[in-house]
């Protein structure tokens, strides 16, 4: 049974994909009044071949649940309070709290208490009831949002402009067994090798099962590919991939499905897009069954999600958005290193959120460095503007026949692998890396080696990069003629959120999709294509199992849900009676100078000690200098207040401290994760390393906000040694 709980807020923030943009006077949008009454289309949910009568006994379990709503617009507040009765559980950062079944919790209060108080206390909090709530507008947040809205009303919340993130600038395209000279198996077979072995077999089996399935889904919203000749889709070949697989839309997939799914999610009357909130904590209860008290035998505690606290960038003010389902579908943690090419709010929201919610993580240590991304060093291409993410030279060229020169102009791939230029990105990021450091150890200036796909016909290379080569020209390089610069940058986190098949994390109603969840698939490197193919089967998934939630548990969390409006009245009054609250959320926004020189300090610690070779020594010094950060960190968030970058920092330690963690713990060299005193692969290593919420706990508690606030100085060795060759 569910025990009377108090909901509560955890630390994170919303992770979307985008750089910053200037905010609309709106901030929210939808084709419709965000209301709850009036009829459900429920047509395609898609139940397999379950009978008319499941269908609806479904369709009545899920109308009686919106009857519990109440009926109001977006703009609807609950009566205003703060939360009296609460205690921090187990060291987790942020505030979590259980009520058990047979006493009263203690109250009590502590520095990570004090930390979302002081942020939640910008402006005065109010709550939303929404049935679905999707923290993400990228393909997967999109794609779910479109099935959920079907079901009932889905608010989607995104940090910055809905467009602008990873999947607005994905090059390459999306793998799918589409060709008849293609099979199922193959895929599989091309997914275990470039993973290194260590996938998930079922999660593989159904993300290449049901890849032409996800393909023919996207074209029903309005995706336009590429077709060839004969009218047909028009099938790339990419690293790693034995076969022509690559669905594509010129050299702009990802602007091309991101386009199509928007559309289609701004056109539904279900759908309300809150552009420019963050995404700051998840709201969880922990519930207690049994007779003895928390923590004693024959007791159970079990944690479930009701929601997230947003808030509104430009007003400040904190929004509690409460749902029997909440997917993260936030994105990666690019911003961790200092070279990458993921846009500049990648700093791990999800992650770091659903960590701090009790939430289980895994293989964090692979973090896969895409290994051409342009570089623009000395003796390199032009930039544009002194602080700029890395533009990505797709997979994709080098499957047309690029190849890889190196700074003497010899073509290198040979001495590493037999696959040559086609082998998997950890294999080529790594022997990029070898040639870098070999020419800068010569005296070469520039710090890259060189692609080159010149030998081709010029009109074939256009046709084909139309986007990357007028990208690369307005840097005074012709793609047709010129070698272009690349090294290697940090690109897409193969880790995250362990879900099971279904897209369930180990919080009841919290789900994830995308690069903010770990599902098995991409095992210790991500095949080429495959991120955008797991993106979309998963969050198709995912909504099967959260439809199915919302008809069965909406009745039950109804108490929860007004004890969660209670809470946010109880902040609304402790806000005006503490003052200042205009000014604090005037400031939200802004970039405080401590909060920059310390992301620069992470993002170096973790290039050191956790980039494309790593070593013990460094790893054990990284996890020590990354606590010091994250109590400076929250010790200057107590002093000063916590704003946008002060969270989103706060959310890449977290997940810095993870992943360097994950890559202590993993005694091997395998896939994306190198370590030189761990050169071999090791049959017993061969699991996924997980960190659970007490994990997390033992991690988090060597931090403590009470050590000065100035970042440490910086170290200047680099004990690395790059792969071996063949």
């Amino acid at each position: 049974m569910y025990a009377a709980a108090v909901p509560s807020c955890q630390v994170p923030l919303l992770g979307f994909y985008g750089t910053r943009a200037s905010k609309p006077a709106a901030a929210c949008s939808s084709s419709a009044a965000y209301g709850w009454s009036g009829s459900q289309n429920y047509a395609g949910l898609g139940y397999g071949a379950g009978s008319a009568a499941e269908s609806r006994r479904l369709q009545g379990r899920i109308q009686r649940a919106q009857q519990q709503r109440w009926d109001g617009g977006e703009g609807t507040t609950c009566p205003p309070v703060t939360p009296t009765r609460q205690f921090t559980r187990g060291g987790r950062r942020g505030v979590s709290l259980v009520t058990a079944a047979v006493s009263e919790p203690v109250s009590t209060t502590s520095g990570r208490v004090a930390i979302d108080n002081a942020s939640t206390a910008t402006a005065s909090p109010r709550s939303l009831r929404v049935d679905f709530l999707v923290i993400g507008s990228g393909i997967s947040g999109l794609s779910y949002a479109l099935e959920a809205a079907k079901v009932g009303k889905v608010a989607v919340v995104t940090k910055d402009v809905a467009y602008e993130g990873s999947t607005h600038y994905a090059q390459g395209g999306i793998s799918a067994v589409i060709s008849p000279e293609d099979t199922v198996e193959e895929h599989i077979r091309d997914t275990q090798v470039a993973g290194d072995f260590l996938c998930d077999d079922a999660a593989v089996e159904v993300v290449c099962s049901e890849g032409r399935e996800a393909v023919e889904k996207l074209m029903q919203f309005g995706a336009d590919f590429t077709k060839d000749e004969a009218g047909n889709l028009h099938l790339a070949r990419e690293g790693g991939h034995g076969r022509h697989r690559i669905v594509h839309a010129a050299d702009m997939t990802g602007r091309e499905i991101e386009r199509a799914l928007l559309e289609s999610a701004r056109a539904h009357p279900n759908v309300t897009f809150y552009e420019h909130h963050m995404a700051k904590d998840l709201i969880t209860v922990a519930t207690v069954t049994g007779d003895g008290a928390s923590g004693e035998a024959g007791t159970m505690t079990t944690t479930a999600c009701l929601g997230a606290e947003i808030v509104r960038r430009d007003t400040g003010e904190t929004i509690r958005f409460l749902s029997s389902c909440t997917l993260l579908a936030a994105g990666g943690a690019g911003q961790l290193f200092p070279s990458t090419t993921n846009p500049s709010v990648s700093t791990g929201d999800g992650v770091a959120m659903a960590v701090r919610g009790g939430a289980a993580v895994a293989n964090m240590e692979f973090y896969q460095f895409h290994p051409t991304s342009l570089y623009t060093g000395p003796g390199g291409a032009r930039k544009k503007k002194p602080r700029e993410n890395a533009f990505l030279v797709t997979e994709a060229v080098r499957g047309h026949g690029g190849r890889l020169f190196n700074a003497a102009g010899e073509r290198f791939m040979a001495v590493y692998d037999d696959r040559l230029e086609l082998a998997p990105r950890d294999v080529v990021a790594r022997a990029i890396d070898r040639e870098i450091k070999a020419a800068t150890a010569a005296g070469n200036e520039a710090a890259c080696v060189y692609l080159d796909i010149s030998h081709l016909p010029a009109e074939d290379v256009l046709g084909h990069f139309p986007g990357i080569a007028a990208e690369l020209a307005s840097r005074g390089i012709d793609m047709a003629v010129d070698r272009i610069p690349v090294t290697p940058a940090a690109h897409y986190l193969c880790g995250g959120v362990q879900v099971d098949l279904n897209g369930q994390t180990s919080v009841a109603g919290l789900f994830a999709c995308g690069e903010t969840a770990h599902t098995g698939v991409h095992g210790a490197n991500r095949l080429a294509s495959n991120s955008l193919l797991e993106a979309v089967v998963f969050a198709n998934r995912s909504v099967k199992t959260s439809s199915q939630r919302f008809a069965d548990k909406a009745e039950m969390l109804e108490p929860l849900f007004r004890k969660a409006e209670e809470d946010a009245t109880d902040l609304v009054r402790r806000a005006a009676a503490a003052g200042g609250t205009a000014a604090a959320a005037a400031h939200f926004d802004e970039d405080p100078e401590w909060a920059r020189v310390m992301r620069g300090e992470v993002q170096r610690v973790m290039w050191s000690a956790a980039g494309i070779v790593r070593d013990t020594k460094t790893l054990r010094r990284a996890r020590a200098e990354l606590e010091i950060m994250l109590a400076r960190c929250e010790s200057e968030m107590l002093a000063r207040g916590a704003g946008l970058y002060a969270h989103e920092l706060r959310n890449l330690i977290t997940v810095g401290l993870i992943t360097v963690h994950c890559a202590s713990a993993r005694k091997e060299s395998r896939g994306l994760h190198y370590n030189v005193d761990f050169p071999d692969r090791v049959e017993g290593e061969r699991r996924p390393t997980l960190v659970t919420s007490d994990t997390w706990v033992g991690l988090s508690a060597a931090a403590t906000p009470a050590v000065p606030a100035t970042p440490a100085a910086a170290r200047t060795d680099d004990a690395r040694v790059p792969c071996n060759p063949r």
